[in-house]
């Protein structure tokens, strides 16, 4: 089969080729997916660094959500069969013609989702959701504060805390651009902050009266650390998700997670076991799944896609997601 590789297994940009590999073996209680369109996220720029190893036993392709139609099922399937029109989440091998997937990680493609739509939902749309409600345990009338929030999952994450009943739900980004969209969707943000030009600790006491933020979603960690700590509330929940500005934080003063019974975990969603991804997929499936649309569709949640490629220009998606002025999804399609 087809699939965009790496030259020498990792390298810069120019490094992405599409090139011929052994298709992937079905193994006990798995589907063959014929691949229509793949999701591009940022651990997919680290893996192909070299920087990001990838779960045992995963395919060394990068991609990991992706729809497609069912071209084959392995023994002990009974979920779906060919011809299925399916999307879901996998260790690896989103970026080819065909990907292996466990059955408890696909769901079935509603009608109106298209492929491209379909294949940026998965991977945000878990991370936001585990983030929030399973770490971050958000309940109704609580204010969230959510960094990178232009990123596919900042805008998931926003748009479920607010069908979710948060009461402040704080965007932070680099452009008024940015935090103007941000506000303008359905079900977006309700303040904006952008970090670059104002301190958003202060931002945040002045929007929630001082009281401080119940839930944080951060990917930045060393720069956004200590404001991120004066602006949580008591018992405050704070999920990490990356480190894009560093891991090393020096002179932090301990006392305010003492005093302020602050809780702070650190959470992926690539190194879980299968077995917490299919619960994760089941519960997010029951709660919030009926009621995401296409970026053209008129439900409470939607899937914001900034830009689909053709995977024969795999090096210019890269490119762009490396140059962080996207607003959403970058999506590929295999043609």
């Amino acid at each position: 089969m087809l699939a965009i590789l790496v030259k020498d297994g990792k390298g810069p940009i120019e490094n992405l080729h599409l090139g011929e590999t052994p298709e992937p073996e079905l193994e006990h209680g798995q589907v063959m997916v014929k691949v229509e369109a793949f999701g591009l996220n940022r651990m997919d720029i680290l893996q192909r660094k070299g920087n990001y190893p990838v779960p045992p036993g995963a395919s060394k392709i990068l991609g990991v959500e992706f729809s497609g139609t069912v071209s084959a099922v392995g023994e002990g399937v009974n979920k779906f069969k060919v011809n299925d029109d399916v999307f879901g989440i996998a260790g690896g091998g989103a970026y080819a013609e065909y990907i292996a997937v466990f059955e408890t990680h696909l769901l079935l493609k509603p009608s109106h989702l298209s492929w491209t739509d379909a294949a940026s939902i998965p991977e945000v749309f878990l991370t936001a959701y585990q983030a929030l409600l399973v770490c971050g345990e958000m309940k109704e009338g609580e204010n969230v504060l959510i960094h990178a929030a232009a990123s596919g999952v900042g805008i998931a994450a926003i748009q479920l805390a607010r069908v979710k009943g948060a009461k402040a739900v704080i965007s932070t980004a680099s452009t008024k651009e940015k935090l103007d969209w941000l506000a303008s969707i359905p079900n977006g943000a309700t303040n904006g902050v952008n970090y670059k030009t104002q301190n958003f600790a202060e931002e945040v006491k002045k929007i929630t009266g001082n009281k401080g933020v119940d839930v944080v979603i951060d990917f930045v960690g060393q720069s956004h650390w200590n404001r991120n700590i004066e602006s949580m509330a008591m018992d405050g929940r704070m999920t990490m998700l990356a480190l894009l500005s560093g891991a090393t934080v020096s002179q932090f003063d301990l006392s305010a997670l003492l005093y302020k019974r602050l809780r702070i975990q650190g959470s992926t969603l690539r190194s879980r076991t299968v077995g917490y991804q299919a619960d994760l997929i089941r519960r997010f499936t029951d709660d919030f799944l009926g009621l995401i649309t296409g970026q053209d569709g008129q439900g409470p949640i939607k899937t914001y896609i900034h830009k689909v490629y053709s995977w024969k220009n795999i090096q210019d998606a890269h490119r762009d997601m490396e140059g962080n002025q996207t607003i959403g999804k970058l999506v590929a399609v295999v043609d």
